[in-house]
């Protein structure tokens, strides 16, 4: 591959990589199977709340499930409740002509049914203070997203894990609420997420065909500084090590679930197409992945003692 190759402008890439996005987008729509939001919801469950319909105030004791597992309920829905960000963002790297905008206009009506849903179902099942999540939602979508590494490859190399871990982090949530209405509800949203992990992946696919060293540069620096698009919203630190200790994601399932089938999908550490630059770039994914590894043993064996001693008080 050749120097050029290796350092493409970004308006080149939006045009070189367009028939693969073309066909991503009809592999993508012959693919997804429609479905509705309000058909997951136990309306049946629901009442009026205090204030202009005089219903009952929401009260603690409404409170369902664990909190590790009520927390990953809030962050998962405050995260895809900043979806305009998210749009504006993709827009303004991908645009909003041909096969890219056709798949940023796609994208974006899809993921917009997922904090609908989860809404609803939290809102009609009491599960969480509405109040406190309202000024939540508020205070988040205020502050916004923004990408830590702007451009093509980077976005692409970004979203190609983040849906991956979002999937991951949905289903597991369900699961964790022992609701069979919510593991159905998050499962189904785990569908799309999965579908469009699957579109951003194949087109990082191509763009490792016609800029092997750009393209393993992006997904290092993603790999490296990889944080949900939730990672903003006040006291997300704390909540990340309560939902990690709980088992709904944590470093383990990033590195092994996430980060590693899509390497290999790749064919990263098989590939003999880099250059200086890109073996450079995979040496150092490789040393990251290896460290990764490393604190996922280390978090595991906290984690073991910490449920020992907790079992040991019982």
């Amino acid at each position: 591959m050749t120097a050029l190759a290796e350092s493409l402008p970004e308006q080149r890439l939006l045009i070189d990589l367009e028939p693969v996005v073309e066909r991503e987008v009809n592999r993508h729509m012959s693919t997804a199977k429609e479905w509705f939001p309000h058909e997951y919801v136990p309306w049946s469950e629901g009442e009026d709340f205090s204030g202009p319909l005089g219903g009952r105030e929401w009260s603690p004791d409404d409170l369902r499930f664990s909190d590790a597992a009520r927390t990953s309920l809030i962050i998962n829905l405050l995260t895809e409740d900043n979806l305009p960000s998210y749009h504006l963002e993709i827009a303004s790297v991908m645009g909003r002509d041909g096969a890219w905008g056709t798949w940023v206009g796609r994208w974006t009506a899809e993921e917009g049914r997922h904090s609908v849903a989860i809404r609803d179902y939290l809102t009609v099942t009491r599960t969480v203070d509405p109040v406190a999540l309202e000024r939540a939602r508020m205070s988040h979508m205020e502050a916004g997203f923004q990408a830590i590494h702007p451009g093509l490859l980077a976005g692409l190399s970004y979203v190609s894990f983040q849906e991956l871990a979002t999937r991951v982090s949905h289903r597991n949530t369900g699961a964790a609420t022992g609701d069979p209405v919510a593991e159905q509800l998050f499962a189904r949203i785990a569908l799309d997420e999965n579908l469009h992990m699957i579109f951003y992946r194949n087109v990082i696919e191509a763009a490792f065909e016609l800029a092997p060293d750009q393209t393993m540069a992006a997904v290092t620096a993603t790999v490296r500084d990889f944080a949900m698009p939730g990672h903003g919203m006040e006291g997300f630190s704390r909540a990340a090590v309560a939902i990690a200790v709980e088992g709904i994601y944590d470093v383990r399932q990033h590195r092994d679930e996430v980060l590693m089938p899509v390497l290999r999908k790749w064919r990263v550490f098989e590939r003999a197409d880099f250059g200086a630059a890109g073996e450079q770039s995979r040496e150092e994914l490789a040393t990251m992945l290896d460290d990764m590894q490393a604190a996922a043993v280390r978090f595991e064996e906290k984690r073991d003692a910490l449920k020992a001693r907790l079992a040991a008080r019982v």
